[in-house]
């Protein structure tokens, strides 16, 4: 063997190291990762988990709700009349505003007017009568012919939720239904009027490529294939990672050497021959190198974020349970002059 030989097995064995480490490390830290830049080489660099990938996922339900998320709820509105009250948003609003798009109602904004702005609602007990009650004593004769009293924000209350209570029983109340875009509106109109509402485009809600961090997705950590970890430098190993990698090459050289051997069963020599044993020599050679490789693993899988976890809740279980054997005194405080 020559000294490239020796040099290609150590590099190999360095690169297997790298290989193994690197998938453990990528498949603990890959959820965090996802979406930063690929510029980076995270190679024996620490990485801190974060809640980012999980607030990413809740913002989608914020998307749904209006409480946030990466989805624009925009407004629009449509011109209802008193010839129907069944309108193809769709049709009258879709195809005209966005080009066809398929959108969805979010929020339809139809109601009654509120109660404070009819205070004076008739229905409510306020008749004309009630704007002198100052005559009920005996004040009217001596201000003009209408008073305002001041009253109690308990009796403004029961007035404003009288008059709801009025539009609830007597009257047909304000609302809708809406399926498929199609819009229903209670009470039929009578007059024209706008019937504003929220909605997105369905599009935007399902695009899977949405770019939750600044700039586009291109150029981001997007799944095992890009996740930039190296190989690592041989300096900067420790002696664990140095001797395993030792062993390795070892076992690489001695493999080569085998196949060197294996092309020739025998060497002639004066009167006799050598036996060589390059088929024995390659076959345990690649048997150390699948017990260097069974080894490592089970050591990188030891130590993995879940198992570092579960032996620090462990850890933790079996302290409090040696503490809670220590015996508490307790301190008796004597009050006196």
């Amino acid at each position: 063997m020559q000294d490239i030989n020796f040099y290609a097995a150590f590099e190999d064995a360095v690169n297997e190291y790298s290989s193994h480490v690197n998938q453990i490390n990528i498949r603990d830290n890959l959820l965090h990762m996802q979406g930063q830049p690929t510029s980076s080489n995270l190679s024996q660099q620490v990485v801190t988990p974060t809640l980012a990938r999980t607030v990413f996922m809740s913002q989608q339900y914020g998307s749904e709700t209006g409480a946030g998320g990466f989805v624009d709820w925009k407004m629009g509105h449509i011109t209802a009349n008193s010839s129907s009250n069944e309108y193809d948003l769709n049709a009258l609003f879709a195809d005209v505003s966005e080009s066809g798009a398929a959108i969805e109602v979010k929020r339809v904004f139809h109601d009654g007017s509120p109660a404070i702005s009819r205070y004076f609602d008739p229905y409510a007990g306020t008749g004309a009568g009630s704007y002198n009650m100052m005559d009920n004593f005996g004040w009217g004769n001596m201000t003009p012919a209408v008073q305002f009293m001041m009253m109690p924000i308990y009796a403004d209350l029961l007035r404003i939720q009288a008059i709801e209570f009025n539009d609830q029983i007597r009257k047909s109340a304000y609302h809708f239904e809406i399926r498929n875009n199609k819009l229903k509106l209670f009470p039929i109109p009578t007059t024209s009027f706008a019937v504003w509402f929220e909605y997105i485009i369905v599009s935007e809600r399902d695009n899977s490529l949405v770019a939750h961090y600044s700039g586009s997705t291109s150029g981001k950590i997007a799944d095992y294939s890009n996740i930039p970890y190296n190989n690592m430098t041989y300096t900067a190993i420790n002696s664990v990672g140095k001797q395993w990698i030792r062993k390795y090459a070892l076992a690489n050289a001695r493999e080569t050497l085998g196949d060197i051997r294996s092309k020739f069963g025998s060497i002639p020599i004066p009167d006799s021959e050598v036996q060589l044993d390059g088929e024995t020599m390659r076959a345990e050679a690649i048997a150390e190198k699948e017990r260097l490789v069974t080894e490592l693993r089970e050591t990188l899988e030891a130590i993995s974020r879940k198992a570092l976890v579960e032996a620090d809740k462990e850890e933790s279980e079996n302290l409090q349970e040696k503490l809670n054997k220590i015996p508490v005194q307790i301190y008796i405080g004597l009050l006196g002059g």
